[in-house]
């Protein structure tokens, strides 16, 4: 057989029965700690940045809430900014959550600002400016700059093309060959933007909740399966199985962690949040996160919240739609679960 078609779907089941094996050979909890040791390990871990201190960039007051910048760092040698949106109305304490932008402009994308900064009154793209919505329902909100994006594209990209969409191949190709991943960079960074929102006072504690949309949805789940602060998480354009999304179409390499798949697929791994709350949408129409994929991936998640007995703590939402963010009710949903003191 000259072409490896064959090949790769004989691969792909025997990792399936691998996986099927391990899980008949575990406890539930057993398997669940062996995930994660392993996710940790996959992902590649960062030695953390312990001496640099949050810096205040700017203060905006905006149309009910407050726009902070600031830079903050979780490796040493590099920083980040990020937006804190703060409700003008202030309940304190309020709950919080982390907004992941996924392929784009950056952070500005989805805090109502345009690539240059400026306020952005167009209708909003795929990203909905969903960081916007959620201090509208009253949260306080932090918007990570994600490495690789707007002002975080590298400067040799910039050099050859001053409009390169981003830097992910780049940065996940040197950081590969390190053994590490540009997932990992990427969580350990959002993780540090968790520590931040815990320090501050308007945030309710234990009231920290996250939502990411495309390969903000990635750096979401994993985080969210890495860290049990976070209460609850909307993944938004990203659920699915890996074998109806990124096996089955050209994919940015930002979304591949070497091995992944050895250990389980897509749902089981998200299914590491459990039993936390967990909402669950994708467009009926996305063909890069497909429909099929989705519907596989919430009858699993289903499964595992039931034996979990947490089956009310996970909502899906299959809406009319691309490849886009609908926030329909996952606004409303992630507000609710993080304002009740039994999510």
């Amino acid at each position: 057989m000259w072409r490896a078609d064959a090949f790769l779907e004989s691969m792909y089941n025997e990792a399936e029965k691998k996986t099927k094996d391990s899980q008949a050979a575990m406890s539930a909890e057993e398997r669940n700690r062996y995930l994660k040791q392993a996710l940790r390990r996959l992902i590649g871990e960062f030695e953390t940045n312990e001496n640099h201190k949050p810096v205040l960039l700017e203060q905006v007051s905006c149309d009910g809430y407050i726009r902070e910048r600031i830079e903050l760092s979780a490796v040493p040698g590099v920083s980040f900014a990020a937006y804190i949106l703060i409700p003008e109305d202030q309940r304190k304490p309020m709950p919080a959550a982390v907004a992941v932008h996924g392929h784009g402009y950056g952070s500005r994308e989805i805090v109502g600002l345009r690539q240059d900064g400026s306020n952005d009154s167009d209708p909003p793209g795929i990203h909905r400016h969903f960081a916007v919505q959620l201090v509208r329902r009253g949260m306080v909100v932090i918007a990570p700059d994600v490495a690789g994006f707007g002002e975080r594209r590298l400067a040799a990209d910039l050099e050859r093309n001053p409009e390169a969409a981003n830097s992910c191949h780049r940065l996940a190709a040197q950081l590969l060959m390190h053994g590490k991943t540009l997932a990992g960079l990427r969580v350990a960074e959002t993780l540090r933007a968790v520590d931040y929102l815990a320090e501050r006072p308007e945030v309710q504690p234990g009231g920290i909740g996250i939502m990411g949309f495309s390969g903000g949805g990635l750096i979401s789940f994993l985080c969210a399966a890495l860290d049990e602060r976070i209460r609850a998480a909307v993944l938004a354009g990203y659920p699915n199985t890996f074998k109806d999304s990124i096996m089955a179409m050209q994919h940015c390499i930002c979304n591949y962690i070497p091995g992944i798949l050895n250990h389980a697929e897509l749902p089981e791994w998200i299914g590491l949040i459990a039993p936390r709350s967990l909402y669950l949408e994708s467009g009926a129409d996305d063909r890069i996160f497909p429909a099929a994929g989705f519907n596989s991936a919430v009858e699993q998640l289903r499964e595992t919240y039931r034996r979990a007995g947490a089956e009310a703590r996970l909502q899906a939402d299959l809406f009319p739609g691309a490849h886009e963010i609908s926030g329909r009710h996952s606004y409303d949903w992630l507000f609710e679960r993080l304002s009740s003191p039994e999510n």
